[in-house]
């Protein structure tokens, strides 16, 4: 919901929305004003910082990818709506595929994760190499089975 409302696209989906906000729909605004006569006009268009801050809160919170050296972290937050999204990221010269596949409607909690079709131990994250070859990431999210040693006897 904060990222939605933080979305200038959103501020301008309708003739009078745009009326309002006055600026441009494509660019992250420094502010919003909240005060008359100027509520809900958009300002400090083109301010790059704003734009940043966005362009992380949508794909390292949001969709939950992150780099940290030479690890992918996945660990979405995203709307139990959505059933599944992608993203392209390259590591150094190696491209890396991401799925994410959220039919179950959790929305977060990732369950399983597969490099190249071979499951991971640890469902958060993945070894990143810099090799030149396509590689595939696959997460499913949905509620984390946990399987615990029984004892017999």
């Amino acid at each position: 919901a904060t990222l939605s409302m933080l979305n200038p696209i959103t501020h301008s989906s309708t003739p009078d929305d745009a009326a309002r906000f006055r600026v441009e729909p494509y660019v992250s605004v420094g502010d919003v004003y909240s005060e008359s006569p100027h509520v809900g006009r958009g300002g400090w268009t083109w301010y790059t910082g704003s734009a940043g801050w966005m362009h992380r809160a949508g794909v390292e919170w949001l969709l939950g990818i992150r780099v940290h050296g030479d690890r992918l972290l996945i660990d979405p937050c995203i709307p139990a709506s959505w059933p599944e999204f992608t993203v392209a990221l390259r590591f150094g010269t190696t491209p890396y595929e991401i799925t994410v596949d959220n039919r179950q409607g959790t929305g977060r909690g990732v369950a399983r994760l597969e490099l190249d079709g071979i499951a991971s131990a640890d469902r958060g994250s993945v070894q990143l190499v810099d090799d030149h070859r396509t590689h595939r990431v696959r997460a499913e999210l949905g509620a984390v089975m946990t399987s615990e040693p029984t004892q017999s006897g």
